[in-house]
């Protein structure tokens, strides 16, 4: 819709996981240095955790693309499954073939373990990432570990990487899982965008859609951080909907009253009331510290 006003060349706010307009912030390159040296390691398990929306799942491909050639992916995407569903699927993202009429917990694992090994035996890595984690059961994390039993004196043949939001955190402090808790080799929490950052996030993605990096006033970016928290998705939606009002009004440029309108469209005009309120009391909390440490430091000089 407002593309060709802008000069753009695609959608540069798109949801959509594009590789194209992937941002690595010096904390999504920390998380994947986390996860790739936990790989490494002899454990079994390598976990990521962070808010909806952060960017784990970027983190996530950029890991896969980096995985060395001589390894076999399994990736889940909708953990919210059965023990012996999650087996059945590992199966399927593995390419082993397997009889419905024989299915069993037992049938499943001696397929998975046979691949495994085999695998080994070709000098094959097997990694099993499981996105969305938080909402796998107790005893399918515990049947996860079982799988993980498999090693040679010196690593494990499987190796799983947990993505999830902050829950999953709490689901593995369960004391049924603290062999699992034990097994896991790297952990990392990725935090939303900085305020800088978040300039910068912007300015990466229209430029790779070839639009001018100052289609969002100084202002304006002021407010993304304020509005957003830094969250890259949300950034996406609110950006992409304040173009869009911005064309509509034939503005050259996005300026801060826009952006507010546009997420007062997504987000609520009370959400949007609130955030910036909080905002202000931080401000004005800490012109008052500031005040009175002034205050103290003169009072120790001259009184």
């Amino acid at each position: 819709m407002y593309l060709n006003y802008f000069g753009l060349s695609d959608n540069p706010f798109s949801i959509a996981p594009n590789p194209d307009y992937l941002f690595m912030s010096p904390r999504h390159k920390e998380a994947l240095a986390h996860l790739t040296f936990g790989l490494r390691e002899s454990g079994g398990f390598v976990m990521l955790t962070g808010e909806v929306g952060t960017g784990k799942t970027t983190v996530s491909r950029k890991l896969m693309q980096q995985l060395p050639d001589n390894t076999q992916v399994a990736m889940i995407l909708n953990p919210t499954l059965s023990a012996i569903e999650l087996l059945a699927t590992i199966c399927d993202e593995l390419g082993v073939d397997y009889e419905d009429e024989k299915a069993s917990l037992k049938y499943f694992t001696d397929k998975i373990l046979s691949r495994l090994a085999a695998n080994h035996e070709r000098g094959i890595n097997t990694v099993l990432i499981i996105d969305e984690a938080q909402h796998l059961l107790p005893e399918v994390l515990e049947q996860l570990r079982l799988l993980t039993n498999l090693e040679t004196n010196r690593e494990k043949l499987l190796k799983v990487v947990l993505i999830g939001q902050p829950e999953l955190q709490q689901l593995l402090k369960r004391n049924e899982l603290r062999q699992l808790a034990q097994r896991i080799t790297a952990r990392y929490h990725l935090l939303p965008l900085t305020g800088s950052e978040v300039k910068d996030y912007i300015a990466h993605r229209l430029s790779v859609a070839g639009g001018d990096k100052s289609l969002f006033s100084a202002s304006a970016l002021q407010a993304v951080y304020q509005i957003t928290g830094g969250i890259p998705r949300v950034i996406n939606l609110l950006c992409d909907r304040a173009l869009t009002l911005a064309f509509t009004k034939q503005r050259p440029q996005v300026p801060r009253y826009l952006f507010l309108a546009a997420a007062g469209q997504i987000l609520g005009e009370d959400v949007v009331s609130q955030r910036q309120g909080r905002q202000w009391g931080l401000l004005m909390g800490g012109l008052l510290l500031l005040g009175a440490a002034l205050g103290f430091i003169a009072g120790r000089l001259y009184g």
